[in-house]
């Protein structure tokens, strides 16, 4: 895994969380417990910090910056190709596969941000809310949606299984 120190700023990763070796993580950046960076993603703490909370799972290709601190609550899924640029997520979330997350955004708990939607600063966001679409408008969130949130903390299936997985396969020459 490609985890840097940049200066002073050095990455703190829980023992049970989960780096992929093509996955990069520099500067002030803390990887909570049973947590996950997967390949390709990218988590930048260079000009503020960011806080990724516990059992929260950052895909394939996505990208954690920020201009400012961040923080990424618990029970986050933040899928292939997401771009989290924004204050914060708050707990048991979903940031959909291609959406974005902008500037000063403040995404609270219980939300999804539908795929390939992008989230603009200044967008009023309430606890429990779907987001869809460029400019993301929001509406409130399906009983449907609230059942999938709930589904992501549950440690033993999904994401959570995989980072045990993947933490303890024994490394295979092939």
């Amino acid at each position: 895994m490609t985890v840097q120190s940049l200066g002073s700023r050095t990455p703190w990763i829980a023992d049970d969380a989960w780096v992929s070796a093509a996955a990069y993580v520099v500067g002030d950046v803390r990887l909570g417990a049973g947590s996950s960076v997967w390949p390709g993603a990218v988590v930048r703490g260079d000009f503020g910090r960011i806080v990724i909370g516990r059992n929260t799972h950052i895909e394939d290709n996505a990208v954690v910056h920020t201009g400012d601190e961040a923080v990424i609550g618990d029970n986050v899924l933040v899928a292939h190709g997401a771009i989290v640029h924004g204050r914060s997520v708050g707990d048991n979330c979903l940031i959909g596969n291609g959406a974005i997350v902008l500037d000063t955004v403040a995404v609270p708990s219980f939300c999804i941000v539908a795929a390939r939607s992008v989230v603009v600063a200044g967008t009023a966001i309430e606890e429990g809310s779907f987001l869809v679409g460029t400019p993301a408008t929001v509406r409130p969130l399906g009983a449907t949606h609230l059942e999938r949130l709930q589904r992501q903390s549950d440690t033993e299936h999904g994401y959570g299984a995989m980072v045990q997985e993947y933490r303890w396969s024994p490394h295979q020459d092939l």
